[in-house]
């Protein structure tokens, strides 16, 4: 069982005769909780797709919170909490090896090494979380109850939502992206992906709270919170808009170790020109970088003849393609020719450190890789969509879509807010790995969190119609060259999450630790009362 704080202030001479421990355990008494923490958290890549085994990760932070609620000081619970992360975080992120080590040329001891350093990284967030849990339980002389169902979930929740923005933040493998078609969806368009985060949590707490006598309330509680996200899962958020449109979305499967060599250039350009010409949409699109030239490179009569085709056709074009303002500013983009031929163009904003842009003091590590295009600048925080007959369709670029807040901010704040989201990606630095059933998952979220369909042009895959309730209604296959043909009905309206951002998930979390300080006061006041 947990143990419950005395009736007396914690101190070290207390938990030292109560358990035999104290602040300075030995390395070799934390080391084989630590090491099953790592295991742990490793095992919640079968919680992501393409495995799908969600309900995981109910026990998965279930052993957590009971190992860091039977650690014996702030310092131990720390290293636990860090440890899970680590294992959550290798195992997420494992497929950046192949980018570093196949394609970025970086030996593969380094490559590995660099993965383990990045999840040590990540795994700060997780240990933070739980160390601060640790050093309020002791500091407030929380009730177990309270520790558990209200503490722990709220600093998990925030653990994840730190790590998707300090440093420009690295969201992926975040907790609530597994349950983009479990019951807790229901909540994306209430709390984003971190409030789910925190129900998460709260449902692993129910677990771990049945080590205690309240073990029934627990069951309750896990019941009526998956029953209540099934039940919003029935609420339609946003509503149609305008005619639907016809869409061909295009997957060229150009090899990732070609794409950018001078012999197969050439190839590609005529490739995805023949792609794009073979028969008129409403909407044709590319996957990201498709033109791997700037347009100066580009011969003489290429984007002349997709103008023409756009002209001749009324179909509306969006291409991904680098575009240089300046001999030394670069943008990673989307441009766009309308029938009218009038232009757009979409700079992505939230860049890949170390992919897209150089962080200060590690020039010497990207200069180890042969990664190209290495350098952008960023787009505007707030950029206008492209207007496709009666839709407003905004893009995002490669793994933007992670960011939920800033693509709800984009909608919340344009003069006119788009009524369709279209990610272009190339995966293929993450050769035949699970990063691109994973970013399918992230899109999905995106479309619960907002009301509006999602779709995928993609080099390798998932090339794919993502409905606004979050539903794959059409798809290619990985790995091959295709063009998947949908229509796509687009969708105006507000959902709370667009409305508020991650500000609701953040006042409900600051709510029930202001409730935990509130229990914990009278728990403190019940004990000496009754000493």
């Amino acid at each position: 069982m947990l143990r419950r704080p005395g009736a007396a202030p914690v101190t070290s001479a207390s938990v030292s005769v109560t358990t035999g421990h104290d602040a300075g355990t030995t390395p070799r008494g934390t080391a084989w909780p630590m090491l099953a923490a790592a295991l742990a958290g490793a095992l919640s890549l079968f919680t992501f797709a393409p495995f799908g085994a969600w309900p995981l990760q109910f026990f998965l932070l279930a052993f957590l919170f009971y190992q860091v609620g039977m650690a014996t000081s702030v310092k131990r619970a720390t290293l636990i909490g860090w440890a899970f992360g680590l294992g959550w975080s290798v195992a997420g992120m494992h497929w950046l090896y192949i980018a570093m080590h196949r394609f970025g040329g970086l030996a593969a001891p380094l490559a590995a090494l660099a993965i383990l350093l990045l999840g040590a990284y990540m795994g700060l967030f997780a240990g933070a979380a739980m160390g601060a849990a640790a050093w309020l339980r002791r500091r407030w002389s929380l009730p177990v109850a309270a520790f558990l169902m209200l503490v722990l979930p709220v600093l998990w929740g925030l653990s994840e939502w730190l790590r998707g923005w300090v440093l420009t933040g690295f969201p992926w493998a975040a907790s609530g992206y597994a349950h983009h078609a479990s019951p807790l969806s229901g909540f994306a368009p209430l709390v984003g992906v971190y409030g789910i985060g925190v129900l998460i949590a709260l449902c692993g707490s129910c677990l771990a709270m049945l080590t205690q006598r309240a073990r029934w309330p627990a069951i309750g509680l896990l019941c009526a919170l998956l029953a209540a996200g099934y039940g919003l899962r029935a609420i339609d958020w946003t509503r149609p808009h305008g005619a639907p449109i016809s869409v061909r979305l295009l997957q060229g499967n150009v090899a990732q170790g070609e794409k950018f060599e001078a012999d197969y250039i050439n190839g590609a350009l005529a490739l995805y020109r023949d792609l794009i010409t073979a028969a008129p949409a409403d909407l044709i699109a590319t996957p990201e970088t498709a033109i791997v030239l700037f347009p100066q490179q580009l011969p003489p009569d290429y984007l002349p003849s997709l103008a023409k085709f756009a002209r001749d056709t009324g179909s509306s074009l969006l291409y991904g393609i680098p575009l240089a303002d300046s001999p030394t500013r670069f943008t990673n983009s989307v441009a766009g020719i309308a029938p009218s031929g009038q232009t757009y163009r979409f700079d992505k904003q939230h860049l890949v450190p170390f992919g897209e842009f150089v962080p200060t003091g590690f020039r010497w590590f990207v200069d180890m890789m042969q990664i190209p295009l290495g350098d952008f600048h960023r787009g505007a925080q707030i950029q206008p969509p492209f207007a496709v007959k009666d839709q407003l369709v905004l893009p995002n670029v490669c793994y933007e879509d992670a960011f939920g807040e800033e693509i709800a901010a984009q909608l919340r704040d344009a003069p006119r807010p788009a009524t369709i989201l279209l990610n272009a990606s190339n995966l293929a630095w993450y050769g035949e790995s699970v990063a691109i059933p994973q970013h399918l998952q992230i899109s999905r979220m995106r479309a619960l969190e907002t009301g509006r369909p999602m779709l995928r042009a993609t080099n390798s895959g998932a090339t794919a119609v993502i409905d606004a309730r979050g539903n794959v209604t059409a798809s290619l296959p990985f790995y091959g060259r295709g063009v998947l043909a949908a229509r796509v009905q687009g969708m105006q309206g507000t959902t709370p999450y667009i409305r508020f951002g991650n500000m609701l998930f953040l006042a409900l979390g600051a709510l029930a630790l202001a409730a935990a300080w509130r229990l914990g006061r009278k728990y403190r006041t019940s004990t000496a009362g009754s000493a």
